[in-house]
Formats: C-alpha cells, structure tokens, sequence
C-alpha cells in the first residue's frame, strides 16, 4: 500500500516493504510541488492541476502499487472519544456510535462519513469502553478519493493528518531514552504556510495548536531581497543556488523567527495547561532541515531539539536515492505514516 500525503505545497508518496528479518524497508519514495493556491486551508480549489500532479507523482516514483492510503487534515475532521458500556455487539455499538455522534457533528449524519474504532476498557467507569469516533463532510472524503481515482489508485484508507504523523513519529520517539516512554515530547511540522504542533506522552496528545507561519515565508524573503520569481525562489531554496550573503542576510533571520514562533507555541502550551517544560521537541517539515535549526530552537526555548527522520532504522531499496532523501525525509513524515498502516491499523 502506498502512503500518499496531500499538502498546500506538495504531494508526496511513501511505499514501504520488509525484508526477510522482517525489519522495514524503504522501497520508493517522490515528491511533486504544487502551486500556491491549488489548495487552500486543506481545500482542493484547483481538482485537475492536483490530480495531474498525482498522476506525475505516482509515474516518477515507478510504483505498480494501486492501493493507497491517503488522509485529511484535523480541521477537516471532528474527532470525540466517548464512554459506551462493554459487551456490545458490532450492530448494537454501530447504533450507540450514531445516536452520540448526532450530539457532537453539527451536520447531517446523511452528509458525512463516519467511522469509529474500541481504544479500550475505560479507565474510570468499570465495565465501559472509551471509542474513538471520526467524522467528516462526505465531499472532503471524495475529493481525496477522486484525486486517487484519477492517477487509477484505490483508497482502501482515509486517515486524519496528525494520526498519520504521531504513527511515524512513535518510531523516532522509541528511539529515545528510556524508549520514550513517560517523555514529554513536542512534535512541530513545519508545512509551506502554517506550523502544527502535538504534545505528546505515551501515544496520547495532550496539547494540539496550529501556526500561521511556514517555510513559504522564506522563499517570500527571498524574492524580496534578491528578485527572483517565487516558483526560481522555491527552486534555489531547494538546491541551495543563492547568492553568498543568503545565510546571514536571509536564512538566519528567518529560523531566529521559526525559532521564537515554536518558544511562543510551547508558551501558549505551558499557560494552558499545568506542565511547565517539556523533554524532547521533534521538528518534522522542509523547514526542518534548513541548517542550525535545532541550535536555534534550543538555544531559544532551553530544550532538547532533534530533526525527524521518519526513515530512520529502514533499509533504503536500491530506487531510492538515498543523498537525497536524507536532504528532504523531514518532509515524509506524514506519508510515511501513512505508508505504515499497511501494517499498523
């Protein structure tokens, strides 16, 4: 199954296999860009440039794989876990799922698609269950399904974008000490526009806030300072192609800015909730590789930072461009994840 991740900038996609000790590999990996405005606020404006970019996509990356796993972003989504009593069938759980849902989804439940899954045995009522619900409009759901249709996939998945993520991350968290395990960790993906952020411990989100600010911010500079156009800007940001006073003139200013919005997110988490710091912050996005990053954030906010490698510990298939690959992973950790529930669902 193939991870496909639709963003405001790009599409990427993520095919993983295992070898034969079972560890994970990375089979085939692309991307393609998208232009500014053919999606808006996870809203496909622009259905036949996008679908014609997915089409791109799936040639340049030499997949044979039709089924696909693809997701919507939380905006577009109303998650509610809810407390229901054990020992239902599926059809009696089915029928309590819809007559809760009916409270929490200001639309018809004729006009949205709705799923739900057991997390498990409540931990303050004896003998109920908690249960995850999901809903979304049925047109958000279609239009991710149609761009999929038109590049002749299937979607046998549709996910929520920061599920995806927080499933490739846990495999970075584990790498951590003691596993991760009682961690707080701040994960930020910096996308082309907007910055999101998820507190995480043990696999639970304890914080979730999104940013308007995001690598695009850069190639405005960029054009600005040296007068590019902005698809010459987005291009050179990517090659690393700029005059020689780009690093101090440009670049450092603009992670001193990414650096002090992540300090101002991680304020708004520490005044809203009783936690005071946090031990790990992850960095995930094509702003998470821009060099001395990880020294400007921890020198702003006094924590450990790392860079996200959502590849890391996978054996890297001989289609694979590994150098390059390792310049833009930060960017694949949604479609990564997504990749990953061929075999975690």
């Amino acid at each position: 199954m193939l991870g496909i991740d639709v963003s405001s900038s790009s599409v990427k996609l993520v095919e993983l296999g295992r070898n034969r000790a079972g560890d994970l590999v990375l089979e085939r990996c692309s991307i393609e860009p998208l232009e500014r405005g053919w999606i808006t606020d996870g809203n496909i404006e622009k259905f036949d440039e996008v679908a014609d970019a997915v089409r791109r996509l799936v040639r340049k990356s030499g997949t044979r794989t039709k089924q696909v796993a693809m997701a919507l972003p939380a905006s577009a989504v109303i998650t509610k876990k809810i407390i229901l009593p054990g020992g239902l069938s599926d059809k009696e759980l089915e029928a309590q799922v819809e007559s809760e849902a009916n409270q929490y989804i200001p639309f018809s439940l004729d006009e949205v698609s709705l799923d739900f899954c057991v997390i498990g045995p409540s931990a303050n009522s004896v003998g109920d269950i908690e249960v995850l619900i999901a809903a979304s409009r049925k047109e958000k759901v279609s239009d991710r399904q149609g761009l999929a249709e038109a590049a002749g996939l299937k979607t046998v998945i549709m996910d929520v974008e920061s599920y995806a993520s927080r499933l490739a991350a846990g495999r970075v968290i584990e790498t951590l000490p003691n596993q991760g395990v009682d961690s707080l960790v701040a994960l930020f993906e910096v996308g082309a526009f907007t910055t999101s952020m998820q507190v995480i411990r043990n696999d639970e989100v304890l914080y979730e806030r999104d940013q308007a600010f995001g690598g695009a911010q850069l190639s405005q500079l960029i054009v600005r300072q040296y007068g590019f156009s902005a698809d010459e800007a987005e291009a050179k940001k990517r090659t690393g192609d700029l005059p020689e006073d780009y690093q101090s003139t440009v670049l450092s200013p603009f992670i001193e800015s990414l650096a002090q919005e992540l300090g101002r997110a991680l304020q708004f988490f520490f005044t809203s909730t009783p936690y005071n710091k946090v031990d790990h912050i992850l960095l995930a996005g094509g702003s998470a590789a821009l060099p001395g990053i990880t020294d400007a954030v921890t020198h702003q906010t006094s924590f450990a930072c790392m860079v996200v490698n959502p590849f890391d510990a996978m054996d890297v298939a001989s289609t694979v461009h590994a150098r390059k690959i390792a310049r833009e992973a930060p960017s694949y950790l949604t479609s990564t994840g997504l990749a990953l529930r061929r075999f975690f669902q």
